[in-house]
């Protein structure tokens, strides 16, 4: 810390004033956590099984080899004895030389500034890579455990990194210098408004959430709802073209979230630059399942959302072949849905685009430590109980994939700094989840994360055995570089084994909303083709051509030859589809149960 706030004597008023607004904080804290929510355990952790496992390996290696845990710990002292003396050494000068490859976590002055906040990040730093050795080196687990343990133990780490804690902090403690106490009390109230939200759940908030307001400054594209069930509205935009292509265009967004996250503002909307180029354009809008839906599963979305919203936007425009969009868990459900049409020889769509879909779950990344039998059975049991499986819990299970940025930063900036959440409209649209249905959730996670039964060709739906190769349309398909939710080369191994003969994919760069929500005006991110996918991963990546920008035009360039001559703009809805609200509709603005 610096020295210049040493001499600043605090203003009386002011702490006593903060003192009174941390007494009434404090009160609204005790008992918001008296009456937290009752959560499977299982959900907060890993099994005991794992650290058995993770204790077993640790005590044969300490019996095989005794030499290279006394080399560890011997190495590890003597960093320690290096650490302190340079603390000392740093004392005397007066300052800390500068470090090569700065760790991003420590980028403030303050941490080298003072000795001690010095010696702090570096025991801290010290420890960290001792662990992460010390994992990486057992020997006896298989690569599912040690990948679980590694990630794990890493959340611990992360977890116990100095700047989590006001006491070790220099900058928060500079800023309650700063302002006589004032951030520590909006910290407070930042951190007792997020408690109060989420039923003593700890969900930091990462957008200002007054900055945003659906329907007014996000999902604005002109449109009308036209079509209703109890699992969707159907939302038809309005032309903006006095043409269009005849065959229409569907999109299926993922049930996770809202759909708005590809109509957020009008410059960085895919739904109102779709709708410029002269498509006629639907969009599903999914229910926030309550516990009535309790029941729903997999088959219910196909039957009551898939293949009944074909069905109405074919009587809406008159056309027999529609072309379909599906993003992440909706285009995994789209391509069970274009395999349930072959088998029932049902030819209404015309071509098919996935936005980062996985097919194929034999690998699927990052997430992976979380689709163990002991996560799964205490999901099973909470959505059992609940009926539902609250947007809570995927929520933070995609936020501790990214912890360090999504989790810690965030807390630091809103509890120890005090600091309003930014306006930033993506991160409060990740904020803005949806439940899922019980049954659909366990179906999902058990029959296609775990059991991988669509590759398997033994997936079971509406009374058939559904296969990857069974998805024989026309298709493209689109994943992101640094997805760490669908990992690319997962994405083009599922799609690789569709049985199409007409197959396209685009690898954008990015990651997995940002490489998809990339507007050409940006010109931010580029993206890579090969047509040959017959090649495995690695070789169509290394032979595949690298073109500037956003993919957006060349995938229209290719919807464009698969969507019909043009015809005159068509009106929104008809006579047996009237308008039943204007877009972005009713259902968007449910918030989930734990949103209150």
């Amino acid at each position: 810390m610096t020295t210049d706030h040493l001499d600043t004597v605090p203003d009386p008023a002011k702490l006593q004033a903060n003192l009174a607004r941390i007494e009434e904080l404090s009160q609204r804290l005790i008992a918001v956590l008296g009456h937290k929510r009752d959560v499977d355990p299982g959900l907060q952790a890993p099994g005991q099984e794992l650290f058995m496992k993770a204790a077993g390996a640790y005590m044969n290696e300490v019996m095989a080899n005794p030499a290279r845990l006394i080399e560890h710990q011997v190495s590890y002292w003597g960093d320690m004895v290096k650490n302190f003396a340079e603390a000392q050494q740093v004392l005397l000068q007066g300052e800390v030389q500068p470090e090569d490859g700065a760790d991003p976590r420590f980028s403030s002055p303050l941490w080298d500034a003072n000795p001690y906040f010095h010696l702090l990040k570096r025991q801290y730093q010290l420890n960290e890579k001792t662990l992460h050795d010390a994992v990486a080196e057992l020997d006896g687990l298989d690569e599912k455990d040690r990948k679980r343990l590694e990630f794990f133990s890493q959340q611990i780490m992360n977890m116990f990194n100095p700047a989590n804690f006001l006491g070790t902090n220099p900058e928060a403690l500079e800023r309650a210098l700063e302002t006589d106490g004032e951030s520590l009390v909006k910290g407070l109230e930042n951190l007792v408004r997020d408690l109060e939200a989420n039923d003593g759940e700890l969900v930091v908030t990462l957008a200002d959430k007054n900055a945003f307001k659906v329907g007014e400054n996000l999902a604005t594209t002109k449109g009308s709802v036209i079509f209703r069930n109890r699992m969707l509205e159907l939302i038809q935009y309005a032309p903006t073209t006095e043409t269009v292509h005849k065959t229409p265009l569907i999109i299926f967004p993922p049930w996770i979230n809202k759909f708005y996250i590809l109509d957020l503002k009008e410059k960085n909307s895919l739904v109102k630059w779709i709708v410029d180029q002269g498509y006629t354009l639907f969009m599903v809008s999914w229910v926030n399942p309550d516990e009535s839906y309790a029941d729903v599963g997999m088959d219910d979305y196909v039957e009551e959302g898939y293949l009944t919203v074909i069905d109405e936007v074919k009587k809406i425009t008159g056309e027999t072949r529609v072309n379909v969009v599906g993003y992440c868990i909706a285009g995994t459900t789209l391509s069970l849905t274009l395999a349930l049409m072959k088998k029932r020889k049902d030819a209404s769509i015309k071509s098919a685009t996935f936005f980062t879909t996985l097919t194929d779950f034999s690998n699927p990344g990052e997430v992976e430590v979380f689709l163990a039998d002991d996560f799964l059975s205490a999901i099973e049991r909470q959505a059992q109980r609940d009926g539902i499986l609250d947007s809570l819990f995927m929520a933070r299970t995609f936020s501790f994939l990214r912890s360090t940025d999504l989790v810690y930063k965030p807390a630091i900036r809103s509890y120890m700094m005090g600091e309003t959440p930014p306006a930033f409209d993506l991160l409060f649209w990740n904020g803005d989840g949806s439940n899922l249905p019980g049954r659909m959730a366990v179906e999902y996670l058990h029959w296609l994360c775990r059991d991988n039964l669509f590759v398997k060709g033994t997936f079971p739906l509406l009374g058939e055995e559904l296969s990857i190769r069974d998805v024989d349309v026309p298709l493209c398909s689109v994943a992101c570089e640094t997805d760490h939710i669908a990992p690319w080369a997962s994405c083009y191994d599922g799609f690789r084994q569709k049985g199409a003969k007409n197959k396209t994919f685009i690898l954008s760069q990015s990651g997995h909303i940002a490489g998809i929500v990339n507007p050409p005006s940006k010109k931010k991110y580029g993206h890579y083709t090969n047509e040959d996918v017959t090649l495995g991963h690695d070789d169509w990546r290394a032979e595949a051509k690298f073109h500037e920008g956003s993919w957006w035009p060349r995938w229209e360039s290719w919807l464009k030859k698969r969507s019909g001559k043009m015809i005159p703009a068509r009106d929104v809805g008809d006579k047996d589809h009237p308008e039943l609200c204007p877009a972005p509709g009713t259902y968007v603005l449910a918030a989930s149960r734990h949103g209150k």
